[in-house]
């Protein structure tokens, strides 16, 4: 991708909301806010934009059917996903420059837990459900927070279907060691996806240090555009489950300044693509901005 395409992402959008005094004691109250509080879902959306991300995604990541069983929610699915899309196409289409929006295609039972992701017959119908919801309003589909090559290529697989650009993000293991929370490899992640329509690979919700480790690797691994879009969060504990009982504590060292030079360290390396995930907000977007377009 020539240096003039280089994407700003948005930052993440449950964080943000719990910042504004939205979270509650449900495991999935970033999507109860779509009903409650769509006005504050388009706020921040706006925000984003204000802040300079070219890209904003979906408010979905926990309207999967997992999830929504765990509240009585489970016949809502449609309701809240058509109410996502709507929201975000609100905030691009008020936008006064270009901005795309992106669908997101999240893991459809635990985040981090790649032993309990599913079998590929399982999963890849549901997420051409929940793509097919999305498909009208997006620009593009973000598989995101894929922790093994399998879920990785069962999300992209059912994108694929709906002739949108399909990205492809990772999150990787905590302990910088340049691989998937599975354990693969790269060039395993990589292979997985072979044959498939993805227009571009990153890492997303681990931490700085790890996309910084393995970014380079895969820039060297692929000619498709790359990037990362790091959360603010301590390492997440083996076994964990969200909704489980106690968040994931903030770094408190991940001000907008300091993620600034992991990001810039990552352009470096070549990502055509960056933004934020969990704790990174506005404000981290509009240094991004300053410092990086």
């Amino acid at each position: 991708m020539p240096e003039s395409e280089f994407i700003l992402l948005d930052g993440g959008m449950g964080r943000e909301l719990q910042c504004r005094g939205l979270a509650s004691v449900s495991a999935i109250w970033s999507a109860e806010a779509l009903v409650a509080h769509p006005d504050v879902v388009r706020e921040i959306h706006a925000a984003f934009i204000d802040a300079g991300a070219e890209v904003i995604t979906t408010n979905n990541y926990a309207v999967v059917p997992f999830m929504l069983a765990r509240e009585g929610m489970e016949d809502r699915q449609a309701e809240l996903l058509a109410a996502a899309l709507w929201l975000a196409c609100e905030a691009r289409d008020a936008a006064d420059r270009p901005v795309r929006v992106a669908g997101s295609l999240p893991p459809l039972n635990h985040s981090y837990r790649p032993d309990l992701v599913g079998p590929p017959e399982e999963i890849e119908p549901l997420y051409r459900e929940i793509a097919g919801v999305l498909a009208p309003g997006v620009d593009l589909f973000l598989c995101e927070t894929m922790s093994s090559a399998a879920e990785a290529r069962s999300a992209a697989r059912a994108a694929a279907a709906f002739e949108r650009p399909v990205w492809v993000a990772w999150t990787l293991d905590d302990a910088a060691n340049g691989r998937l929370r599975s354990g693969e490899s790269m060039a395993e992640a990589l292979a997985a996806l072979d044959g498939l329509p993805v227009d571009a690979v990153l890492f997303n919700c681990c931490t700085p240090e790890s996309i910084s480790v393995a970014l380079p690797e895969l820039r060297g691994l692929t000619d498709k555009a790359v990037g990362g879009y790091a959360n603010a969060l301590t390492a997440f504990a083996a076994g964990y489950e969200i909704g489980s009982g106690g968040e994931t504590p903030a770094r408190e060292d991940i001000d907008p300044a300091v993620y600034a030079r992991f990001a810039g360290d990552w352009r470096v390396a070549g990502a055509d693509i960056i933004g934020g995930c969990c704790g990174i907000g506005p404000a981290h977007i509009a240094e991004l901005r300053r410092v990086l377009v």
